[in-house]
């Protein structure tokens, strides 16, 4: 445990930034299945709709410092696959 006043201040603003990006990964993720739950049952109305929400979240990942850039792309490329795939 930090005995300086600094230190065990950085830890506390370490411990609740990591609980914020838990929080939007997890939701992230959520979004990214729910999406994924909906090309896999051929729900194409349902897909179309969720796909700006899930590639939005992704967007704001990427603002927010949880994902690399090339990391987002690569991921938005293979939900639009899919959806591709599915409105084929």
């Amino acid at each position: 445990m930090p005995n300086i006043k600094s230190a065990k201040k950085r830890v506390l603003v370490t411990e609740k930034k990591t609980q914020q990006n838990k929080a939007i990964k997890s939701a992230l993720k959520t979004s990214i299945k729910k999406f994924l739950a909906a090309v896999n049952a051929g729900e194409k109305e349902s897909a179309t709709a969720l796909y700006p929400e899930t590639v939005s979240a992704i967007d704001s990942a990427v603002t927010k410092g949880i994902l690399h850039k090339n990391n987002a792309d690569n991921k938005k490329a293979k939900l639009a696959k899919k959806l591709a795939a599915l409105n084929a």
